[in-house]
């Protein structure tokens, strides 16, 4: 039996690739919070979570405090168990952001090292579904952008054999009007435009301007509202054609298995990062599959990419670059589609170099 003989975590800052302003925020770096795991046989896994900014400190503190000192003796190929005992150590703090994303960080080590272990790559030991997903791209639609400045971006994207783009809205119902209304001229109707509105409008606010953004048939409307608002969520998907897509802000599998019980999210977008890791969002994904609900992850591409192809219901992965700087080689992208990456682990083939240099706690 494998055995964990050492965990340490550390933290690095990386800078954002593009200005990305969205209806209440500007994205001001990347926070990664990085764990690494050792066993007695000679093995390693690397995992990581990450802040939009903030909280990073906060997470490692809960990490090295609390956390990685019950790691060492326990059998890493027990990633049920191990989650567990974490979860309930942090019961006091959870659901939170913090907890989730210190839990996120440890498991996605283990399943590093468990993949590594078996030698599959890990969208074939979590299911292995599919070998490819399409993409969309998020870099050519942030708010500061002018109208001229989307269509340019969209039109690049079509152009690249991409099925579809992202762009934000949250100016006045007017303007978020106009600018849907352009990009879909430029694009006609057979590419996929989805529009986040980042948590910025009431449930009346969501509804009027679904009213008025729904002739340009959106393919979805992302986090209309604050995640906590189940019943504005509800009132919204009943009142509207447009799909209503959630996820990015939620901790636990139960806030999106009430989501799903009261139809109020017609997309799920669980991030990895935020729900806790790779044990609880294989389970969101299976969960929305019960619903026959897709599942389109936010952010974090060069691990979702594994996860999106273990699934049989992911539908999209959003491009965001952020690795790069820390990164030797990015995702594959073919035909529209990332394709599954084949090394054995997450996939990911970090420059560990260039990781210390940019290593702040």
């Amino acid at each position: 039996m494998p055995v964990i003989t050492h965990a340490e975590a550390y933290l690095v800052d990386l800078a954002v690739e593009t200005v990305r302003t969205d209806a209440l925020q500007t994205f001001v770096k990347q926070e990664t919070v990085f764990v690494e795991i050792h066993t007695d046989d000679g093995g390693s896994g690397l995992g990581y979570s990450y802040t939009i900014g903030t909280g990073g400190g906060a997470v490692l503190s809960l990490l090295r405090d609390n956390l990685l000192g019950r790691l060492p003796g326990k059998d890493p190929r027990r990633v049920e168990a191990i989650w567990r005992e974490l979860f309930l150590t942090t019961k006091a703090t959870t659901v939170g952001a913090i907890t989730s994303l210190a839990l996120a960080a440890v498991d996605t080590a283990l399943w590093d090292w468990r993949s590594k272990n078996a030698g599959e790559p890990l969208w074939v030991l979590a299911g292995g579904a599919k070998d490819r997903i399409p993409l969309y791209d998020t870099e050519g639609g942030w708010l500061q952008l002018t109208t001229d400045e989307l269509v340019a971006g969209a039109k690049a994207s079509q152009a690249a054999g991409w099925p579809g783009i992202k762009m934000k809205i949250g100016r006045s119902p007017a303007d978020d009007a106009a600018r849907v209304a352009a990009v879909r001229q430029a694009v006609g109707p057979d590419f996929d435009v989805m529009l986040d509105a980042n948590q910025s409008l009431t449930a009346a606010e969501a509804l009027r301007r679904a009213r008025l953004l729904e002739p340009y048939d959106p393919y979805w409307l992302e986090e209309p509202l604050p995640a906590e608002d189940v019943a504005g969520h509800e009132r919204l998907a009943a009142g509207t054609t447009i799909p209503v897509a959630v996820g990015e802000s939620m901790y636990s599998i139960g806030q999106f298995a009430e989501y799903l019980h009261r139809g109020a999210a017609g997309i799920v977008q669980v991030d990895v990062a935020r729900i806790g890791g790779i044990t609880p969002w294989l389970k969101v994904a299976h969960l929305a599959e019960a619903a026959n609900v897709p599942v389109c992850p936010h952010f974090l591409m060069e691990l979702h990419v594994s996860l999106c192809c273990a699934v049989p219901n992911s539908r999209y992965l959003e491009h965001i670059p952020q690795l790069r700087a820390i990164t030797r080689d990015e995702i594959t992208i073919a035909g529209g589609c990332a394709l599954a990456p084949s090394s054995p682990g997450l996939g990911i083939a970090w420059d560990r170099d260039a990781i210390d240099d940019r290593r702040v706690l």
